[in-house]
């Protein structure tokens, strides 16, 4: 049997009451996600429920994507955003392992593909 362990996150963004700076549906720290880095984010309501995992060879844009695109799978609930966590993870073997395993660990609400669970 192998044992997956959820990454712990390298970096974690929280979503602004009243953002002064220039901001992304209330995001203002996008720039401490690493621009270059791959690895995996999951987004998270104010309950602490998980509602979507993701992953990406370049974290912050693909990141930035999600609030801005039109096709994006969560485009319909941006909103419920509040918090952000990103986990640096290099090689895409691990980053497609680690996604799968927490969208049906921690039972995703918002992601279709690759769930196992119903």
């Amino acid at each position: 049997m192998i044992n997956i362990t959820i990454p712990t996150p390298d970096v974690t963004i929280d979503k602004q009451v009243a953002p002064q700076l220039s901001n992304i549906y209330g995001f203002t720290d996008f720039h401490l996600i690493s621009r270059d880095k791959g690895g995996i984010f999951m987004f998270y309501n104010g309950k602490g429920e998980l509602l979507f995992v993701g992953k990406a060879r370049k974290l912050r844009p693909r990141i930035k994507k999600h609030f801005e695109d039109t096709v994006s799978p969560i485009k319909m609930f941006r909103d419920e955003v509040t918090r952000i966590d990103v986990c640096l993870v290099e090689d895409p073997v691990h980053r497609e392992i680690y996604e799968t395993y927490i969208i049906n660990e921690l039972k995703s609400k918002y992601n279709v593909d690759k769930v196992l669970f119903r």
